[in-house]
């Protein structure tokens, strides 16, 4: 499967112009016989999470999404959205969805670790674990930038089947070890090919570092993009993830029993100390 992955500027609150971004990318990935966009996060609405949650009605993201969901179906073109959304109970997540070519939705993950006092003051976090679906023969989820930073939420995924990661992201300047040593390592420590979609340019006062890539299950870099506006493709294979899976059998031989043991006597043993007994 050929995935692409977009690094772009997005413009806070200008709907009409992210999405002509969008839309535009969606064209160029479709000519490259891509099957799948990855876009950054947030990108629609842009990254600035608190002018987002203070300006942005809420009534608009059904019909962003649905523009969002043409955009997949007129360039025949799978798409990975990311759009603020809005609970029963009031709270706001940061949210990713994966669109097939027809726009029906896929899959739908919230972020779980949200990064800095921007997003907390504006966001919660989601507790729900990362879903998988079957998608152009792969196992896929998602995940959204800080999150996969913690090996913990990534093996999460692919202790549930996770073969493919598409990860929307809005990571800053100076954070260069995260896609070019970071990634690499969860790709290979999980045995998964991920895509990491970055924004670039200057927004809201945060300027963007760029650098989205495409790595493969064995740790190698088969993508990435430099610190300006571009669209990476990369080739993933079922092959490969099984290939790698086979070298080197992590997942197989994990022991869960026993790391949840050590965790229980390690508990059990800081409460004595801090109850002097």
């Amino acid at each position: 499967m050929k995935l692409a992955v977009l690094q772009a500027e997005a413009r806070t609150l200008d709907v009409e112009a992210n999405l002509r971004t969008i839309d535009q990318a969606a064209e160029r990935a479709a000519a490259g016989g891509a099957a799948v966009l990855l876009t950054p996060e947030l990108f629609a609405v842009g990254y600035a999470p608190k002018r987002v949650r203070a300006e942005l009605d809420p009534a608009r993201l059904p019909d962003i999404a649905a523009r969002l969901a043409a955009i997949a179906v007129r360039h025949n073109l799978a798409l990975v959205h990311s759009l603020p959304a809005v609970r029963e109970n009031g709270e706001w997540n940061i949210a990713a969805t994966l669109l097939d070519r027809s726009g029906a939705e896929l899959l739908n993950y919230a972020k779980v670790h949200l990064f800095g006092p921007l997003e907390r003051g504006a966001f919660t976090p989601s507790s729900r674990p990362p879903d998988v679906v079957d998608f152009g023969g792969f196992k896929t989820s998602l995940l959204i930038c800080y999150d996969v930073e913690f090996p913990e939420q990534v093996r999460a995924a692919a202790s549930r089947g996770a073969e493919l990661l598409l990860v929307p992201t809005a990571l800053g300047h100076g954070y260069d070890s995260v896609p070019q040593i970071l990634l690499r390592a969860r790709a290979l420590e999980s045995q998964v090919a991920i895509g990491y979609a970055n924004h670039c340019g200057t927004e809201g006062g945060v300027t963007f570092g760029g650098g989205s890539v495409i790595t493969g299950p064995d740790g190698a870099m088969l993508a990435q993009a430099g610190s300006g506006k571009d669209l990476i493709f990369a080739d993933i294979t079922l092959a490969g993830i099984t290939s790698a899976r086979a070298e080197v059998p992590y997942l197989r031989e994990r022991r869960p029993e026993l790391y949840a043991r050590w965790e229980e006597r390690w508990a059990l043993s800081l409460a004595d100390r801090c109850t002097g007994g």
